[in-house]
């Protein structure tokens, strides 16, 4: 089987892309430092615990395990903290991925699959979003993510590299199977938060602005399954080794739910009331964001089949009311590997 390094691996979308990785014919070689992963989510491949800020582990391993290409996850992902702390965003998500595009083209692995974000847009000036809309972010996660595909662009330029850049918009849900699912400390998302405020495990739940220029005032956002995004990483991979060219790509579903309607879904479901507080808006977050991922379908033959309001909200309120979960079967590598 073909080893792909799957960098951050053990996170929320990294650990759906090593399952559907595996079960597509692949090796997921998991490396992440386990700041907001669970090695408990590992359970398709290694684990390699490591850092992208330590360039020999990163080459030891790619040539230990002969990867032949690199599914890259492992960053820092919240807006709101890359508004107090962007030094901390441009060194993980700018220069730990120049560690790791510098191993690859020294190292002759080839092909890599990127995940990006709708905030290189910025505030859209229409939506859905195409891929040709001007990228101009408005807080430092937008603008660390926009240079790292600027690296992308000039690495192929210059050294051959072949990849592709997944823009995608809000990641949500579990895995259906009910094997892994979004697990953060502290939870900043809106759906796991407005469960864990529907079971009581918090008082209650913030709405960051009720002033937006929307039908009921809160932001909106179009939420793609993580099984389908998972699904999209693996035919971008394949895209690629069969030569396809290099490009960057949207992921949604091309419909936007405001916080308002998740937040009905969210009580629909779970058939608890939702406590709500009111909150200032967000810096750096824009009122409406929706994909145009038409590219992405006749491109990939990608299409999101489990990305409905519903079936979202009933996967993720199953992960978090699940038993206790079972432990990783494969061995973990130690930093010190030799």
């Amino acid at each position: 089987m073909t080893a792909i390094l799957v960098t951050g691996g053990a996170g929320y979308v990294g650990s759906h892309a090593a399952k559907a990785l595996f079960h597509a014919g692949f090796t997921p070689i998991v490396f992440d430092n386990l700041s907001n992963g669970h090695a408990s989510s590992v359970k398709w491949g290694p684990l390699v615990e490591g850092d992208l800020s330590e360039p020999g582990l990163i080459r030891d391993t790619i040539i230990r395990y002969r990867v032949q290409a690199v599914v890259h996850f492992a960053a820092s992902a919240y807006v709101g903290e890359s508004m107090t702390h962007p030094r901390q965003y441009f060194r993980n998500n700018i220069a730990n991925t120049l560690n790791l595009l510098e191993a690859q083209v020294d190292l002759g692995v080839r092909h890599l699959v990127v995940s990006s974000s709708c905030a290189t847009y910025g505030v859209p000036r229409a939506t859905p979003i195409s891929e040709n809309h001007a990228q101009s972010p408005v807080n430092p996660y937008g603008d660390s993510k926009l240079f790292m595909e600027k690296m992308l662009y000039w690495f192929g330029h210059a050294y051959g590299l072949r990849w592709i850049a997944l823009r995608y918009f809000n990641a949500a849900g579990a895995d259906l199977d009910g094997e892994i699912g979004e697990d953060h400390d502290p939870e900043t998302h809106l759906i796991p938060s407005a469960i864990q405020a529907a079971l009581g495990d918090r008082p209650h739940l913030d709405i960051f602005g009720f002033d937006y220029g929307t039908l009921d005032g809160t932001a909106i956002r179009d939420y793609v399954h993580v099984s389908d995004l998972a699904e999209a990483h693996v035919l971008g991979l394949k895209h690629l080794l069969q030569g396809g060219e290099s490009t960057a790509l949207n992921l949604g579903t091309g419909k936007g739910f405001s916080v308002k309607e998740v937040i009905a879904m969210v009580e629909q479901v779970s058939g608890c009331r939702v406590r709500q507080r009111q909150s200032p808006r967000r810096e750096g977050d824009p009122p409406r964001l929706v994909a145009d991922s038409s590219r992405a379908e006749r491109l990939l033959g990608w299409r999101p089949t489990r990305s409905d309001l519903a079936t979202i909200v009933r996967s993720a309120w199953s992960w978090h009311t699940r038993p206790a979960v079972a432990s990783p079967e494969f061995q973990q590598v130690s930093a010190n590997a030799n």
